[in-house]
């Protein structure tokens, strides 16, 4: 069973940078495709960013694209989300999905797998 573990979060002030880390156990990342997402109080788990695991293709929500990058470090089986220019609206809990297969997606019914989620929290 392929495990997730999320790790980065923290407070930043606005304009600020954090770098999460999504760390695969218990099967190879290979053979998924990684998303990252977000859920702040009261609000529905959106998705912010995915790369797919066969030619490494990034796709980002208009709301980040810009500003995040993911990448991943497939000798380590780990997924990362850089994120700059962090604004307020940022704040949330920050997930990491697995989706099996070649293709993409932003949508969290898409994933299979989940992380334990991450607290980013944007403020002055």
């Amino acid at each position: 069973q392929l495990q997730l573990v999320e790790s980065g979060g923290g407070l930043v002030q606005p304009g600020g940078s954090l770098r999460l880390s999504c760390a695969a156990s218990g099967y190879s990342l290979d053979y998924y495709a990684i998303g990252w997402f977000r859920q702040a109080p009261g609000k529905e788990r959106e998705g912010v960013a995915c790369i797919r695991n066969v030619d490494g293709t990034t796709y980002y929500s208009e709301s980040v694209k810009g500003r995040f990058t993911i990448s991943r470090d497939n000798a380590k089986d780990t997924v990362y989300l850089q994120m700059n220019s962090l604004k307020p609206e940022d704040t949330a809990v920050y997930y990491c999905g697995a989706m099996p297969g070649s293709s993409w997606s932003l949508h969290p019914f898409e994933y299979t797998y989940w992380g334990q989620g991450t607290q980013v929290t944007v403020s002055s």
